[in-house]
């Protein structure tokens, strides 16, 4: 009987590449076929997400209807296996590691047993699948269908010494029901923090690099105009889809890595080899530990 891994996907785009690279990296060093849960990890879905994985050019397959949990009757029923799962050797569930703080860290996963695996949790850092880095980067390319070659950023970014900036605004109040007094000023705590980060790393930048052009993305632009008003130095690249983003991303030669998951792989797939990637000391949006690549610079 073939041996099945099946990873629960669900959140954002980035962090749904962190669950799919560890799941990848754990079925090639256990010898299991990989099968991707599009569905249960969005069926209490309160920030409208959906999947996105299918942007890329990601082989494995979607797992059978009868392996997912995506409505409530099938939920309680993994509640119920993976109380089951305390009690047994050869486990079914592989869950991420929480302390009680609901903070996580890199923890090897030496051995996996059972026929049928589930994999469940963010894995937040690349320690969990570094070992596969290049079979990742081959894996994750946007569909050749889904990128408009006549996009005139292509261009500006591939002549340019392009540095690539993400800001996020409203991280804590962009849930749907977290929308209250303290989280707003947190979000207003948290934009301060990035935008003194992209500052010093500009600064950084602007010494190391032979006249770097910064190109902006943001979830909110206008919120952020204010801040860089040099036309000769900055572009905020606005009105694209995630997938154009993402292939936008791979054209930059520099990042200054904004504290979000979603910059974060772009960063890191980025295949240029000379590339500076800068990124916040202060400042974790995840709670992984090891978030951070330790070759990235600490601004």
């Amino acid at each position: 009987m073939e041996k099945i891994l099946i990873v629960r996907i669900g959140e954002g785009l980035g962090n749904q590449l962190f669950m799919y690279a560890n799941a990848y990296c754990l079925s090639k060093k256990f010898d299991y076929i990989l099968h991707i849960d599009d569905e249960s990890g969005f069926s209490k879905n309160r920030r409208s997400r959906s999947y996105n994985l299918n942007l890329f050019d990601i082989q494995e397959k979607i797992c059978p209807e009868n392996l997912k949990f995506n409505n409530s009757f099938k939920d309680l029923k993994r509640k119920y296996l993976k109380f089951i799962d305390n009690f047994i050797l050869d486990k079914k569930f592989i869950t991420e590691k929480i302390d009680k703080n609901k903070l996580t860290k890199f923890e090897e996963i030496s051995k996996l047993k059972s026929i049928q695996i589930f994999v469940e949790g963010h894995y937040e850092s690349e320690l969990y699948f570094k070992d596969y880095e290049t079979d990742l980067k081959n894996n994750i390319k946007i569909k050749y269908n889904l990128i408009d070659y006549n996009n005139p950023f292509i261009d500006q970014i591939k002549r340019s010494n392009s540095v690539s900036i993400h800001l996020r605004k409203n991280r804590f109040s962009e849930d749907l029901n977290n929308q209250n007094i303290s989280n707003n000023e947190k979000d207003a705590f948290f934009e301060k923090s990035i935008v003194n980060y992209v500052y010093r790393s500009i600064k950084y930048l602007d010494g190391k690099l032979d006249n770097p052009h910064y190109y902006i993305w943001s979830n909110e632009p206008n919120e952020f105009k204010e801040f860089f008003l040099d036309s000769n130095k900055f572009t905020f690249i606005e009105n694209n889809n995630l997938a154009m983003d993402f292939y936008l991303f791979s054209l930059c030669k520099n990042f200054i890595v904004g504290p979000s998951t979603f910059h974060w792989w772009g960063a890191w797939l980025n295949e240029n080899q000379n590339k500076l990637c800068l990124r916040p000391k202060d400042i974790n949006p995840s709670n992984n530990k090891d978030f951070w690549p330790q070759n990235w610079i600490s601004i």
